[in-house]
């Protein structure tokens, strides 16, 4: 048994003294009982001010087009089961901090696209390799990610400098700050 997004967005209102889910600016449905499993492309489009649409701890296994979601700056998606992460063009203007550890990712390439992203936070999926860090290394504004517990983690001996020589861009991996001399061991693996 699961709750529908719409059953979700209601009980939200219900909670929040009747106030309108499409005039909201933060929307949590967190830990739904009986979980969310699927995500309403059409209901999605309705909320057009939420900048922060938390959907963490549930059972949703794939992201739909979030169009019409314009104001979109932070989205959190962990705890869910998620293979893939696609279909975010549509907000890659605005989204500025993505959510998304301990899920089953395995492939970080519908990324690529999210100009605007500073926080990635990935940690406890199934990514395997390092090349999949190429898919964000043209993020200009990427700044903190978060990797520790992906497989990738397990064939290196230091990681985070496996991070740091493909993505030069950020300034914290796995919530500690990059050092100087990180950077330049980072460039030393690259010899």
């Amino acid at each position: 048994m699961t709750t529908t997004l719409g059953q979700a967005l209601k009980q939200w209102e219900a909670k929040n003294d009747g106030a309108s889910a499409k005039e909201a600016d933060t929307i949590k449905l967190c830990a739904v009982q009986p979980p969310i499993a699927k995500l309403d492309p059409k209901i999605l489009s309705t909320l057009s001010s939420c900048q922060t649409l938390s959907l963490s701890t549930n059972a949703i296994d794939k992201l739909p087009s979030l169009s019409g979601m314009a104001s979109l700056r932070i989205l959190s998606v962990g705890r869910n089961n998620l293979k893939k992460v696609e279909k975010l063009d549509d907000v890659a203007a605005t989204l500025e901090q993505l959510w998304m550890s301990y899920n089953q990712v395995t492939s970080l390439e519908g990324l690529a696209g999210l100009g605007q992203l500073q926080v990635l936070y990935c940690s406890n999926n199934l990514i395997k390799t390092f090349g999949e860090l190429d898919h964000l290394a043209g993020l200009p504004q990427l700044r903190e990610v978060l990797f520790v517990g992906n497989p990738m983690y397990d064939e290196v001996d230091n990681p985070r400098l496996h991070v740091l020589k493909r993505l030069k861009q950020v300034t914290k991996i796995d919530g500690d700050l990059v050092k100087p001399a990180e950077i330049e061991a980072a460039k030393a693996l690259e010899g």
